[in-house]
Formats: structure tokens, C-alpha cells, sequence
């Protein structure tokens, strides 16, 4: 699963947010774009753990590690083939998984 030394190579990062003042003025993401080089840093991230807590704690049952990999192999389609095939929270998706992956990451 990504890069075996991805997780001490690179740091966590963030999309950074759009600001509140503009955001409650529509509906749109609440994150900016983030360059593919970093989210392809962020899949190198993901370690191969034996019971990998994002994946067993996932509402939607997305196979994030796997996902994970095919991000960082810049293997789009994929990826999205992979999120589509287990759950259909698109939208909703995009806002909370990160957010738990990462609560279920640090409580493992």
C-alpha cells in the first residue's frame, strides 16, 4: 500500500479551506483544489497495517487502503471505480471520510 516509507517522508497535509465569509454564500466544496502532487504524497501516506482501522471503521465500507495506492499511482479511474463500487455517498463522501479516517488512524 503506497509507498512504504511515505509515511515518514512526507507530512500530513491538508486541502486548505475556502473562507467562511464566502462560504456561506453557496453550496459549493468547502475545500480549495489541492495539486495532484500532493495528493499523490497523502496516498504514498497509507501504511500497510494488519487490520487497517480506516478500512474496518468506514460507515461506507470503502477499501481505503487500496484506494489509497491507486491514488498514489496516479491511477484515477481506478481509484474512482474503487470508491463507486462500495458505496454511492459520492457527495457526502467527499466531506466526512477524511475527517474520519483520520479520528479512526489516531484512536487505532
Amino acid at each position: 500500500m503506497g509507498k512504504t516509507t511515505g509515511f515518514l517522508e512526507y507530512s500530513r497535509e491538508m486541502a486548505p479551506r475556502r473562507p467562511v465569509l464566502e462560504r456561506v454564500n453557496d453550496w459549493f466544496e468547502i475545500y480549495q483544489d489541492f495539486p495532484e502532487v500532493s495528493l499523490r504524497e497523502q496516498g504514498a501516506r497509507c501504511m500497510d497495517c494488519g487490520v487497517p482501522f480506516c478500512q474496518s471503521g468506514c460507515p461506507v465500507n470503502n477499501i481505503i487502503p487500496d484506494w489509497n495506492d491507486l491514488v498514489y499511482g496516479g491511477r484515477w479511474k481506478e481509484a474512482l471505480r474503487q470508491l463507486h463500487a462500495t458505496n454511492n455517498f459520492r457527495s457526502l463522501r467527499a466531506v466526512f471520510v477524511p475527517h474520519l479516517a483520520k479520528l479512526l488512524v489516531s484512536w487505532g
